[in-house]
């Protein structure tokens, strides 16, 4: 995937992007006119006492501010236009990013952090972007546009702008310089807390199966108040420049009016100094609105400044989820083979620890081949490497040394796409969506028909209880599943992955949930139906594996024997410590 700079994304939204300022150009532009009708109707209308000077400007008042109003109010839904649609496109391309990102890259950012980095971040950004498009004009036309006024009155008001402004911009600069560190630590913090809160959501009927209830309020409780104390911090240096800025604006305005006061004494005693002469109280109030303006634009600036601030942590944490380039990437291999050999499955000298581990092989030169329409089935105690080593074969990892071969290519060689196309995967945990049973099953081939959905689903041993339900096919499963039982999810599982035709199935220990009964209906079918797929099922008990065509044994990341079940009887001693475990009962007989 292209990665585009930030600034990039704003470029199908360069009409809104250039107009917003102007609207507000205009909506400033048209706030400064107020103030000078309003020192004329000071002036020239309630001191003279000229009723029609009121109402002359007072009209032109109402439509000043009322084109303001649509100025302002056009600048807002433009740089809304802009500002949403660069969240949102910058959201979509950071969500296809995770998508595409190894299973070792999702584990070092961690989910929290991809979740606060997919909303939150975002937001800030988005919050920054509509900020600068309103303000960036704003506040240097207030600034410049309101000091020009100010001279124009007269110059004596300049000495109180330039007292003014030293002030406030120190006051900026330092508590820029104190808070920006800190905004990375804020949404680091935030990571911490929407991980909690995705493990306990996820986690929740663990939880509760060992009543940690207090604990993980405890836990969460800890990582919430370190959230709120990095912000409180963040906030409260931020918090504290707003007052002092009104206690200059108060200062400046005070100083306006005692400087006006003195103007307006002297130029009623020197009649004869026509600057002075000229002078009166309306220029005070203009005056002092000019400044008050003024030095609103600076705190303007320094609220930019601290959105930008922000902004700038939260774009270098999306940046580096954007310029994470997939450590697994495809060749062009679209694996278009003979199909003679579809399905074919071969490990040569493989080898592998997962990314940042220590220590010994997870899996250590394994040798293995699978023939085409083959059932394999590997067996092994839990941390032996099974799940790990069919973990290879799609490309979810890596092999540290070896090569693994999918017909006979390199699946480094394959294009991912074309490469997991050839797999129906059934996991460990059974993961559903919120849907339709139909839906979830569909899910696999999205161009499944209904008939190919049900026959899955009869493959799978799913149609009976499926049919069971009111609504059938139709039934809604909530969020993960919930709404069914285990054996139950595991099937639709099962199904999903039938209804995908693979050249592979790949069942990880997916049967757990199931009765032996109904174990032995699902290899039956899957033997029947199934017969030129290869078929690889990890399973912790023999019954589930005994009637496969070769059963691999491995321990402690080395394949010690591959054979028919009669054979390893005869040559395995660990797989039979392992049939004499589950299948011997105690009086000796088989169960």
């Amino acid at each position: 995937m292209r990665h585009k700079t930030l600034k990039g994304y704003l470029k199908p939204y360069w009409l809104t992007a250039i107009i917003s300022p102007l609207f507000m150009f205009g909506e400033v532009i048209c706030d400064l006119q107020l103030v000078n009708l309003m020192g004329t109707i000071v002036d020239d209308g309630v001191l003279a006492r000229n009723q029609d000077v009121i109402i002359n400007n007072g009209l032109l008042m109402l439509l000043v501010a009322a084109l303001g109003g649509f100025m302002g109010i056009s600048c807002a839904w433009t740089a809304s236009v802009a500002a949403q649609g660069f969240g949102n496109d910058l959201r979509v391309d950071i969500f296809k990013r995770v998508m595409y990102l190894s299973e070792q890259q999702t584990d070092k950012f961690t989910t929290g952090s991809l979740v606060t980095r997919l909303t939150n971040d975002v937001t800030v950004l988005q919050d920054m972007v509509n900020m600068i498009l309103r303000m960036f004009v704003r506040a240097p036309i207030f600034f410049i546009g309101g000091i020009i006024f100010t001279l124009q009155i007269n110059v004596r008001f300049g000495y109180v702008v330039f007292a003014a402004l030293p002030v406030l911009a120190i006051s900026v600069v330092v508590m820029l310089k104190l808070v920006n560190p800190m905004f990375s630590k804020v949404q680091t913090k935030l990571d911490r807390v929407n991980a909690i809160v995705q493990e306990n959501v996820s986690g929740a009927r663990v939880v509760k199966a060992y009543t940690r209830e207090e604990h993980e309020i405890g836990r969460f409780d800890t990582a919430n108040r370190d959230f709120r104390d990095t912000s409180f911090r963040v906030f409260k240096v931020m918090a504290s420049l707003m007052p002092l800025m009104s206690l200059v604006m108060y200062a400046a305005t005070i100083a306006i009016y005692y400087i006006g006061s003195n103007l307006v004494n002297e130029a009623a005693m020197v009649a004869a100094d026509l600057t002075l002469a000229s002078f009166k109280a309306g220029n005070v109030m203009k005056a002092a609105s000019y400044i008050t303006r003024i030095l609103s634009s600076i705190m303007m600036v320094s609220m930019m400044f601290q959105q930008i601030a922000r902004g700038k942590a939260s774009a270098d944490r999306v940046r580096e989820v954007l310029l994470s380039a997939p450590v697994i990437e495809g060749g062009d291999q679209k694996g278009e083979e003979e199909a003679s050999l579809g399905g074919t499955v071969e490990l040569r000298g493989v080898s592998f620890r997962y990314p940042g581990a220590s220590g010994d092989y997870v899996l250590h030169d394994i040798n293995l081949k699978v023939n085409p329409g083959e059932i394999v089935a590997i067996i092994g105690a839990t941390g032996s490497g099974k799940s790990t080593l069919v973990s290879l074969l799609p490309r979810f990892y890596d092999a540290d040394e070896g090569e693994v071969l999918i017909d006979g290519v390199n699946v480094r060689n394959y294009d991912l796409d074309a490469l997991r196309k050839k797999f129906g995967f059934v996991l460990q945990k059974a993961e559903l969506f919120s849907g339709s049973i139909a839906d979830n099953i569909r899910w696999g081939n999205d161009d499944a028909t209904d008939e190919e959905v049900t026959a899955a689903a009869k493959i799978a041993q799913a149609d009976d209880f499926i049919t069971g339900f009111g609504e059938g096919y139709n039934t809604y499963v909530t969020e993960k599943g919930t709404s069914l039982s285990g054996g139950q999810k595991q099937r639709v599982s099962i199904a999903r992955a039938i209804v995908r035709h693979p050249e592979i199935l790949v069942f990880d220990d997916s049967t757990s949930a199931l009765d032996l009964a109904t174990e032995a209906k699902l290899q039956r079918a899957l033997r029947e139906e199934l017969h030129g797929s290869t078929i690889i099922m990890i399973a912790q008990r023999i019954a589930s594996v005994k009637n496969a065509d070769r059963i691999a044994v491995i321990e402690h990341g080395e394949i010690t024997a591959f054979a028919p079940h009669d054979e390893l009887m005869k040559t395995s001693e660990t797989y039979r410590d392992i049939y004499s475990s589950q299948i011997k009962n105690s009086d000796g007989g088989e169960a």
